[in-house]
């Protein structure tokens, strides 16, 4: 089954739909009083670096690159284990709501967490963190979306030829 995982923004008013409320961003929203909003948990350590941030500045075309670069942070110990606590509340059959301060959330790291924790990783992989199978290692795009243009891999691949040819 797939999980129930939303984004919206932080400053949104709560719905009774949302179920486990998590922000994703590394800094606190700005004017919000932490006692001021309905919040489940902060995961900050699932927030992009300060430096991928302040290169992406938000801007749409250089979100593919944005969620190439991310996508290969998340790898990290402290990341990958923050994912995997992401991961659990998204399993745990409550819908989740991935909450980020950013205005175009459909550009964001919550967009970018929502699409991978959605994804059906099986029993591949091992630990609940684990969704480097998800990446194709021609194009850096998440699998379930589609490859880059001109990407000549075939992933997953164990049964791709070198050719190219399945």
């Amino acid at each position: 089954m797939t999980p129930e995982v939303r984004v919206s923004r932080v400053y949104d008013a709560p719905s009774a739909a949302d179920g486990t409320r998590v922000l994703v961003d590394r800094v606190w929203p700005r004017g919000l009083r932490k006692d001021a909003i309905r919040l489940d948990d902060w995961i900050k350590d699932v927030a992009p670096s300060t430096g991928l941030r302040q290169w992406y500045g938000h801007d749409p075309a250089k979100f593919g690159e944005f969620r190439r670069r991310y996508l290969g942070e998340l790898i990290g110990g402290t990341q990958r284990a923050a994912l995997g606590r992401l991961r659990a509340l998204a399993r745990s059959g409550r819908p989740l709501t991935l909450l980020t301060a950013t205005r175009d959330v459909e550009h964001s790291q919550a967009a970018v967490l929502a699409r991978l924790l959605r994804a059906d990783p099986g029993d591949e992989g091992g630990e609940a963190a684990c969704f480097a199978h998800l990446v194709c290692p021609e194009c850096g795009a998440v699998t379930a979306e589609g490859h880059r243009p001109g990407c000549r891999a075939r992933w997953p691949g164990p049964a791709a030829r070198e050719d190219g040819e399945s």
